[in-house]
């Protein structure tokens, strides 16, 4: 029984971090059609925020001195700017272009953003410390679970239903459920598409920004690189729920944690360095089997 709660305290912590990245990129695909692989470098943009203005800081050096009730939104609204000026002075450009070609600009942007923190900080990972005590393991029925996994299910939890309810009750979550559904039949019914679209980066920046909060406590390293798994996993969710749908790409991203960790729990000890090849296969087979995703749109439904 204890080694099963384990599993499944492992299995939603890492899916609650998969279906924050999903969420973030399904966002903007929903909105714009683009994938944005810049996503994962917003991610570690954000961490880095942390140890500025120093360059050689083993440790934080502003966060260190702020409270955690002011450390997490100033990092939401790092990565919230940063994600709206890249939608600003990027991606708005090439709106009326192929998709091809925003994707290609999100790789230069990527790029860009890599290449500044290689400037400033190097590509040595920084010493950082946050909530150490978030390192303990608290007891529940017999299992020991790190106190983070619990706040990073709950974290994940409560931004699902709040991003629920702001969809589904308010009027900003309706014109962006619908230039979801149909960007251009949206804007001729009125709806703002500017305003829509930097919401819809405003959010996806913060959900980078609260990723690159879970990394840095859990590994208590900053590291350019930091942002590129999750970046990988978040875009096979998106696809594997379905391009266009958030609620697909949220149960997708719980679903490869899940895998990856019943794998890492089950199979043979020699074999468990191959654990990312079975769950690639494991993709692979559902996208034999559903191409257009597990849970695609009506509208994706129709295409297909």
């Amino acid at each position: 029984m204890t080694d099963v709660l384990q599993i499944v305290f492992d299995a939603l912590s890492l899916g609650s971090l998969y279906a924050l990245g999903a969420l973030g990129i399904a966002l903007i695909f929903g909105v714009m059609r683009l994938v944005n692989f810049a996503h994962g470098d917003f991610i570690a943009f954000c961490v880095f925020a942390m140890l500025w203005p120093s360059i050689d800081a083993a440790a934080i050096v502003f966060a260190g001195r702020l409270p955690f009730y002011l450390l997490i939104p100033l990092l939401l609204l790092i990565g919230a700017v940063l994600s709206i000026l890249s939608e600003i002075v990027v991606f708005r450009r090439f709106r009326n272009t192929n998709p091809a070609t925003m994707m290609i600009a999100s790789f230069a942007l990527g790029f860009v953003i890599r290449h500044l923190l290689l400037m400033l900080y190097s590509s040595r990972p920084k010493s950082i410390t946050l909530w150490p005590s978030l390192g303990l393991p608290v007891e529940f029925l017999g299992a020991h679970i790190p106190m983070l996994q619990v706040v990073t299910i709950m974290i994940t939890l409560v931004v699902l239903v709040v991003l629920v309810l702001f969809l589904k009750r308010t009027r900003y979550g309706l014109e962006m459920r619908a230039a979801a559904e149909n960007f251009t039949m949206a804007r001729m019914l009125g709806v703002r598409a500017n305003g829509v679209i930097l919401l819809a980066f405003a959010i996806s920046g913060m959900l980078a920004a609260a990723i690159g909060l879970i990394l840095a406590t859990n590994s208590g390293t900053a590291d350019i690189g930091m942002g590129a798994n999750v970046m990988l996993i978040a875009f096979i969710a998106t696809v594997i729920g379905g391009l266009g749908s958030i609620p697909g790409a949220v149960a997708a991203g719980f679903l490869i944690g899940a895998a990856s960790v019943v794998f890492q729990a089950t199979l043979p000890h020699d074999a468990r360095v191959f654990r990312d090849a079975f769950v690639y296969g494991a993709v692979i087979v559902v996208l034999l089997v559903r191409p257009q995703g597990l849970f695609a749109p009506k509208s994706a439904k129709q295409r297909v």
